[in-house]
């Protein structure tokens, strides 16, 4: 299948290395498959909403092609993002010195367009409607500890219901 949405493949593959992120802290914790599939799913939901917010008229069957939840559920059990994050909790040690050693001084995505993503989101007051988005930034920055991962996304906005519209199919999401 030929996907059409080019803007929302491309974006796809950068917010799921923000969610693999997520899965690595789970990982690093030691909290197991189930935990780790819900930080997916949120991922996903939150990966869907801010394409909807910054990005309107993204088809929602794209996420659901193998550049979207596919892709990411890949990129949660076996990218490098996720073994990095999955270090950062375990060794202590900053991204930066993990990149050096793991990535011989690669980049990682993750916490980059984390915090690209967190800077649109506080352009628009919406940190507290992307929870995980904006945990994982604050945990990459240092700003919060990675065992706080799960308090910051209890309270999740689970809300959210997805509407499609017949004809075009293009994403709505109520907030």
């Amino acid at each position: 299948v030929v996907v059409d949405d080019a803007d929302t493949v491309e974006i796809c593959g950068a917010l799921k290395n923000i969610v693999a992120c997520g899965a690595g802290f789970v990982d690093g914790l030691g909290l197991g498959d189930n935990t780790k599939a819900a930080v997916i799913r949120l991922g996903l939901m939150e990966m869907v909403k801010f394409v909807d917010e910054f990005f309107p008229g993204s088809k929602l069957g794209t996420f659901f092609e193998s550049c979207g939840v596919a892709d990411l559920i890949t990129t949660c059990y076996g990218g490098r993002n996720r073994r990095i994050s999955e270090a950062f909790v375990r060794t202590g040690k900053t991204i930066l010195e993990l990149e050096k050693e793991m990535l011989n001084g690669q980049k990682l995505q993750g916490p980059f367009t984390a915090g690209e993503v967190n800077v649109m989101l506080k352009s628009k007051a919406m940190e507290n409607r992307f929870p995980l988005f904006t945990a994982v930034h604050k945990i990459c920055i240092g700003q919060i500890s990675p065992d706080k991962f799960l308090d910051c996304i209890k309270s999740h906005p689970e809300h959210m219901s997805l509407e499609m519209d017949a004809e075009t199919s293009i994403l709505r999401t109520k907030l």
